[in-house]
């Protein structure tokens, strides 16, 4: 897969970085979160707040800690 580089002002990217669920999240992934949630707001806008909702739930609980590691679930689905 190619990549490319974009010039964003930093405004834009500090405004990115809120929408970022951890640390080391891509800036790929967190644009096309966001792509998803743009697309799907259009088509279902209930669904969409939902969406918006959920992540926003998420990032408080990871700020929080409350969260499984990657090799705890592994452990418990058996991986």
């Amino acid at each position: 897969m190619s990549t490319t580089t974009i010039k964003i002002q930093r405004d834009t990217k500090s405004q990115i970085d809120q929408f970022r669920e951890y640390k080391n999240e891509s800036y790929d992934d967190v644009i096309k979160k966001l792509i998803y949630i743009a697309k799907n707001l259009k088509k279902e806008p209930d669904l969409s707040k939902e969406t918006i909702r959920a992540i926003e739930q998420a990032r408080e609980r990871i700020k929080k800690g409350k969260f499984v590691s990657q090799e705890v679930a592994k452990q418990r689905l058996g991986l």
